[in-house]
């Protein structure tokens, strides 16, 4: 019993630093790169160029990679995809099994 406290324990730290490490990446993307834009409006005349918003789209692509991950969100593989497979091979093997047993 106190075993499974403990693994309920961990994951539940594991989930929590998950959480804590994705918001420290969003709020540093959102310092940095609030720094760098006002930087570069008081710097530039044509402040439209995509040159200047380079870190910020593919720093910002990889955010949303970190959020999907943090979140466990799939567009391509949803949860009820993952369990029609899980059942598919489960079937399968179940199939399997009758063959050796006659």
């Amino acid at each position: 019993m106190e075993e499974l406290a403990d693994d309920k324990m961990k994951r539940a730290k594991k989930r929590v630093d998950q959480l804590k490490g994705f918001y420290i990446h969003l709020t540093v993307y959102i310092v940095v790169n609030t720094f760098i834009l006002i930087n570069i409006m008081l710097h530039t005349e044509n402040f439209w160029q995509w040159g200047h918003f380079v870190t910020l789209f593919f720093w910002g692509i990889g955010i949303l990679f970190h959020a999907a991950n943090t979140f466990n969100y799939n567009p391509l593989f949803p949860k009820s995809w993952e369990e029609r497979q899980i059942q598919k091979y489960m079937d399968k093997d179940r199939e399997e099994a009758k063959k050796f047993r006659r």
